[in-house]
């Protein structure tokens, strides 16, 4: 098998469990620390107008945008619950630049004051919420938290870090529906929610913000991808493992010369696989198995040029696999298992002798090995679906037969590696 950049980086498992650290608190603990954090957010849920003003501090700092940060940082250390490591004992005193985990800049707008510029508390396995007061920090360039046992809604002054560049608050236990307070971050480009309990729908306004990788997967959103997906820039986004319903959006066009990998794994979507990804030309991984497409595989996707892998696997789709898939230059991996495909090209069978893995298990091939019964392909190759006409509704076809557990799709993080 052919070395193919970093295609072989980025198989951490979706459907891998989550990190020990946001899955050590029982449902007790975590409904008494978002008590907690309730019981502390002031009325309309933000910060009071000139609330640093209302802190008595008998500190001395080199600047308010430091006393800003402390008076932020003592308020989260007195959100967290459980401190393992001891990460939060250096928190003392007014010399915020030396705390664990909290890093100082010169601001850009005035190189001669310092400024709290990043947290980066990955991993320290810290149990509590996030406080409202983190909103006083608005130099923060970077907050990265993922792998702790937050619980808790993203407090509304979050929106007040107006530099903020990188969001990582994966893989811990925060709830509610989708936190608008990144949408008001006009410097963001890096958004990752993933492993969360966050629900509801996903608001527009996200496809409209200047970002470049949005992670989204393994919370529990649900109905429909917005029809404006395609007015994102962003070269990586990760829709897989949540409840989202409906068609993939034929704005996805749009994205022709900024996308590169992008994910629907392990939802309900339904209708057809839109003919607008053959637009897709940059596009290295399209990975939209367990959900329920319907209709053929457009002969367009022949002209996603820079394709390394394609997984459709476990879904409803018919017809006959194209020509000009198999013959995809830089194709490595492609995954159609557990369709209802009844041929393919001449090119893609001698695919297998080459270095392209092509999985065909358990579609509708005559006389070929681990294929449905006939009884179980005849309704369904004997209806096609008109795409023309397709609705995003759930197909009228039986229940596929599936593997035991779903097959294990790519996730990109390895190859935006996070420290």
């Amino acid at each position: 098998m052919r070395s193919s950049g970093c295609f072989f980086l980025i198989f951490l498992l979706l459907f891998s469990s989550q990190d020990s650290f946001s899955s050590a608190l029982s449902e007790a603990e975590v409904s008494f620390i978002a008590h907690r954090q309730l019981l502390s957010l002031p009325e309309n849920g933000d910060l009071p107008e000139n609330y640093e003003y209302q802190v008595d501090v008998n500190l001395t700092f080199p600047n308010a945008r430091l006393r800003r940060a402390y008076i932020a940082l003592q308020a989260w250390k007195e959100a967290i619950v459980s401190d393992p490591h001891k990460i939060t004992t250096s928190w003392v005193g007014a010399d915020v630049c030396d705390y664990k985990g909290v890093f100082c800049a010169p601001a850009p707008d005035d190189p001669k004051s310092t400024v709290v510029a990043g947290v980066d508390l990955n991993n320290a396995d810290l149990a509590g919420f996030l406080p409202v007061e983190l909103g006083l920090m608005s130099d923060l360039a970077l907050f990265h938290v993922n792998s702790n046992r937050f619980c808790g809604i993203i407090p509304q002054s979050f929106s007040k870090m107006a530099v903020l560049y990188e969001f990582d608050v994966s893989n811990n236990r925060l709830v509610g529906p989708f936190p608008m307070p990144v949408t008001a971050m006009p410097a963001l480009k890096y958004l990752d929610l993933r492993y969360n309990d966050f629900e509801g729908s996903i608001p527009p306004e996200l496809f409209d913000m200047d970002l470049d990788a949005v992670f989204l997967n393994n919370n529990r959103f649900q109905n429909e991808i917005p029809e404006n997906l395609g007015n994102s820039p962003a070269s990586v986004i990760v829709f897989a493992n949540n409840r989202l319903t409906g068609c993939i959006p034929h704005s996805i066009k749009k994205m022709e010369n900024t996308l590169n990998e992008i994910i629907f794994t392990n939802n309900k979507l339904t209708g057809c696989l839109p003919m607008e990804i053959g637009s897709l030309e940059n596009l290295t991984v399209f990975a939209a198995a367990s959900n329920s497409l319907s209709g053929v595989l457009p002969k367009s996707f022949s002209g996603i040029k820079s394709v390394e892998l394609i997984d459709i696997s476990n879904n409803f789709l018919t017809g006959f696999v194209p020509e000009g898939i198999c013959k995809l230059p830089n194709l490595v991996n492609f995954t159609f298992s557990y369709n209802y495909f009844r041929g393919e090209s001449p090119e893609c069978e001698s695919s297998r002798t080459k270095d392209v893995v092509v999985d065909d298990t358990d579609n509708c091939f005559p006389d070929r090995p681990k294929q449905k019964a006939s009884k179980t392909c005849t309704p369904v190759v004997n209806r096609p679906v008109d795409c023309g006409k397709s609705k995003c509704v759930r197909p009228s076809l039986p229940t596929p037969s599936r593997p035991h557990k779903p097959k294990p799709t790519p996730d990109v993080e390895s190859s935006r590696n996070k420290n």
